[in-house]
């Protein structure tokens, strides 16, 4: 049975409700008010994600057992959209942790390593990131540089990671290095490596069109001296943890996506009630309510595709097809809706006083981390030529 035709009531539930309202809530009252100065400094209040660690989102499906609230993907999704409705800057610090950071070593973490980092990362204590591009490789993982050479009882890396969010942030990343070049992909190990290894340090922050107030970094390593326990999964496994991790991390980008579109939505109609041309309002013009209607279809199918993706992962089933085609449309319809918007607002759309500008800044990169749109494509015709 393809994804197509894979039928899931997607009904929320009273937990699921709950979850929303308080992401919700959170994300009116603590983010949206300080959205633009996020973008303006290229910063967020340490604040912020200290709370969202208190309130369970910085590790929403992580078990009761490891320091998590225990709940699903399905609401992790819930929370992922209110949080980058208010704020994609710090809803993209959410996904990498969580998605990126957290998920593997729930799923391929020893149970000592599940204890030693699961805890803190869950609560928001510690901030996790995913290192795989590198300055030559990018979409082709596999042709990461990266090496990693075994020494004792020691792992030692050396090269360089590039794109890196929460990279400067972040208390443990996941590392992703060839420790045979011969065996290719079958040669790529992950590691989970600790701020303050020797060896390891922080290069350039990058200067971005958007998400600004997120931490985007590249992370260099110099004969950087990893402990064998750090191994995530087998030495043959690395590549396979990458895509899978990354399959998952889908969703929570087209979560992203309708998070950013419904912000412009919701903005856009506010405007054209209150903003006034030729006598009457704006929203009395027909052009305007076309625009906000294929708006308010397009974020609708978008939910759903990211929903119906975030439900197959809960309940185990494969969601490779699903996420991709989630993410592919929805990073499609925040892109478009984000160009709406400033259409919307005119030439207030244009300027920084107004979030129209913002939104459209940050919609572009959702069609391009955690797979281009275009490997989107490849991804789904792989998946629907093997059907």
């Amino acid at each position: 049975m393809t994804a197509a035709e894979t039928g899931f009531d997607l009904t929320l539930t009273e937990e699921q409700e709950l979850t929303q309202r308080a992401a919700r809530d959170f994300s009116t009252e603590k983010i949206l008010p300080r959205a633009a100065e996020i973008d303006e400094q290229g910063k967020i209040p340490p604040e912020i994600l200290r709370e969202m660690g208190a309130l369970g989102f910085m590790g929403t499906y992580v078990p009761e057992r490891y320091g998590g609230p225990g709940l699903d993907a399905v609401s992790y999704a819930l929370v992922v959209e209110e949080i980058n409705r208010a704020c994609a800057s710090t809803g993209v610090v959410l996904c990498s942790h969580m998605s990126l950071a957290v998920d593997p070593i729930l799923h391929y973490g020893t149970e000592a390593q599940k204890e030693k980092y699961l805890p803190k990362l869950a609560r928001g204590e510690w901030i996790g990131c995913f290192a795989l591009s590198e300055p030559a490789s990018g979409s082709d993982a596999a042709a990461m540089r990266m090496s990693a050479r075994r020494d004792g009882d020691h792992w030692i890396l050396n090269g360089t990671k590039n794109f890196i969010t929460n990279g400067s942030l972040s208390n443990v990343a996941i590392v992703f290095a060839q420790t045979d070049p011969a065996q290719k992909r079958k040669g790529i190990a992950a590691f989970i490596v600790d701020k303050g290894t020797p060896g390891f340090s922080v290069g350039k922050l990058e200067k971005k069109l958007g998400i600004r107030g997120s931490d985007t970094a590249q992370l260099i390593f110099q004969d950087a001296r990893v402990p064998a326990a750090s191994l995530l999964g087998e030495v043959s496994e690395g590549y396979r943890i990458a895509l899978s991790t990354l399959d998952g991390g889908r969703i929570s980008i087209a979560a992203q996506a309708v998070g950013i579109a419904r912000a412009c939505l919701e903005d856009s109609l506010a405007y054209a009630k209150q903003r006034e041309a030729f006598g009457k309002k704006v929203a009395d013009f027909q052009a305007i309510q076309w625009m906000l209607a294929d708006m308010a279809t397009e974020i609708d199918a978008a939910r759903l595709l990211t929903w119906r993706a975030a439900a197959m992962k809960d309940a185990g089933e494969d969601c490779i097809l699903a996420a991709a085609e989630a993410k592919l449309f929805a990073s499609d319809v925040a892109v478009k809706a984000s160009r709406d918007c400033v259409q919307i607002f005119g030439g207030y759309g244009y300027l920084k006083d107004f979030p129209a500008e913002r939104h459209y800044r940050d919609a572009k990169i959702t069609e391009i981390y955690e797979g281009t749109s275009e490997i989107m494509k490849l991804v789904i015709a792989e998946e629907i030529f093997k059907e």
